[in-house]
């Protein structure tokens, strides 16, 4: 015969059982909205971009196949988007981390005003990129822009910057810098003050300059914040949409020349209504996307084997 339990054994277990499903009622909401914001969305996609002859309003579709891929990677419009996209992330990333490496160490040290300064550099990040976007483009205007008339004392002359197919992607690459520079800043700051400041003190103690300080203690050490920015950045550039719709009133460059991946995203879904081609393309980016990311990590990797 089992013995039955007493009442406190079985109040115990069933504290026991509460306490161990505790954590994951608390964060039930959470996983909720990750499922439904998120990874149905994903799937969704996925499948959708399978479904060919896909319409969204019936959401009825022909069959099953990889007519929207083809469709895709046969598009020369396509071609140009993985074209500039890659271009865009190949001159944004390093310049963008160079200047902020050099921005970040400047506001590390102690300076006068320094508060007025990282609050100018950290303004961008909470203004509307549309409104930003517009402040651009006046500023690119080739007949009264201030970046011309600056360059006016130079001896350059006016610049068409959104009128020239040829400029168009300097206009863009130089506001996705200016863009992305706060975020950067900002983990590069936060790297800065993890240093040991003793690798400081023993470096002016044995006479190093500072620009051997620089390039020998500041910028090795800063290499694990350094190679996160690189990834975090190239992941968002990738993504270049925000920052071109302004500047060319909606449309991908002067002569669309312009295209980007997700603009190419947007043209397919919203103009096109090909929500099946506009998913295949989703998932064409994400797979540039996850090579890049792997490429970076590959070589982070191998440095730091080297490094040990």
């Amino acid at each position: 015969m089992k013995k039955k339990k007493q009442p406190a054994e079985q109040e115990l277990g069933e504290r026991s059982f509460f306490t161990r499903i505790e954590p994951f009622l608390y964060l039930l909401p959470f996983f909720l909205g990750i499922a439904v914001f998120t990874l149905y969305p994903v799937v969704n996609v996925v499948l959708m971009s399978f479904k060919e002859g896909y319409s969204h309003l019936t959401r009825n579709f022909t069959q099953w196949g990889i007519a929207n891929y083809q469709t895709v990677l046969r598009d020369p419009k396509f071609a140009q988007a993985i074209g500039n996209t890659v271009k865009y992330v190949v001159c944004v990333v390093p310049i963008s981390t160079c200047i902020a490496v050099v921005v970040a160490y400047l506001l590390n040290q102690k300076l006068r005003y320094q508060a007025l300064f990282q609050t100018a550099y950290f303004l961008p990040m909470v203004t509307s990129i549309t409104a930003v976007g517009l402040a651009w483009k006046l500023m690119y205007n080739k007949n009264f822009g201030i970046i011309n008339y600056i360059l006016s004392f130079f001896g350059i002359d006016k610049i068409p910057w959104l009128e020239n197919a040829a400029w168009s992607i300097p206009a863009l690459v130089i506001f996705g810098v200016w863009n992305i520079l706060p975020f950067t800043i900002i983990l590069l700051l936060s790297g800065l003050q993890n240093i040991d400041p003793q690798y400081y003190t023993a470096a002016r103690v044995d006479g190093s300059s500072g620009t051997r300080i620089f390039f020998r203690i500041t910028v090795p050490l800063l290499a694990p914040t350094i190679s996160l920015v690189c990834i975090v950045n190239t992941i968002s550039c990738f993504k270049v949409f925000s920052e071109l719709y302004p500047l060319f009133n909606g449309k991908p460059g002067p002569f669309n020349n312009l295209y980007t991946v997700v603009y190419y995203i947007r043209y397919a879904m919203m103009e096109n209504r090909k929500y099946g081609v506009a998913a295949a393309a989703a998932l064409v980016l994400f797979l540039f996307i996850f090579v890049f990311t792997m490429i970076q990590l590959a070589l982070q990797n191998r440095k730091r084997k080297r490094g040990v």
